[in-house]
């Protein structure tokens, strides 16, 4: 009887084991995304998640690409990659073949990477203070054809 008890139980812990990220981990992980400043536009793979800041659980099984983007700052992007998880050491411990095929094909075996996206925003305006008056010089690649001209600069020789 205590053979018999014995041996359901490793066979329990072995089914268990045989798909041990998805299991532990599950199939999505969650991402922190914040910005300075706060606010920003985030997109995820081309689809609008909100402003920072802001958590979001993405799919462990595929790469993501993160943009965020604030009125009078340069965008900022980043992609999220997998890593192949600690987690998949249990199946290949326990002679899972099964479990490494489940992890695979569910993400289980993949941790994505960063974990948080802290983006500094950088200005795309150049300031000049006088000490009384400020000037703000915004630089585009690519005017608006409704815009008007007001001045230009000019090199020097």
């Amino acid at each position: 009887m205590k053979l018999f008890r014995n041996i359901l139980l490793i066979a329990g812990f072995v089914l268990v084991a045989q798909s041990c990220g998805t299991i532990i981990q599950g199939t999505t992980q969650q991402i922190g995304i914040s910005s300075t400043p706060s606010n920003a536009a985030v997109t995820i793979n081309g689809r609008d998640i909100g402003s920072t800041p802001l958590m979001v659980d993405l799919k462990r099984k595929d790469s993501h690409i993160v943009r965020i983007s604030l009125a009078g700052y340069e965008n900022y992007e980043t992609t999220l990659t997998r890593k192949v998880s600690g987690w998949v050491w249990g199946n290949i411990v326990f002679g899972g073949i099964i479990g490494l095929v489940v992890d695979a094909s569910t993400g289980g075996m993949y941790k994505l990477t960063p974990e948080q996206i802290e983006a500094q925003m950088r200005s795309n305006q150049a300031r000049v203070t006088d000490g009384e008056n400020t000037l703000y010089i915004a630089i585009t690649l690519h005017a608006d054809p409704q815009w008007e001209q007001v001045g230009s600069l000019t090199p020097v020789q």
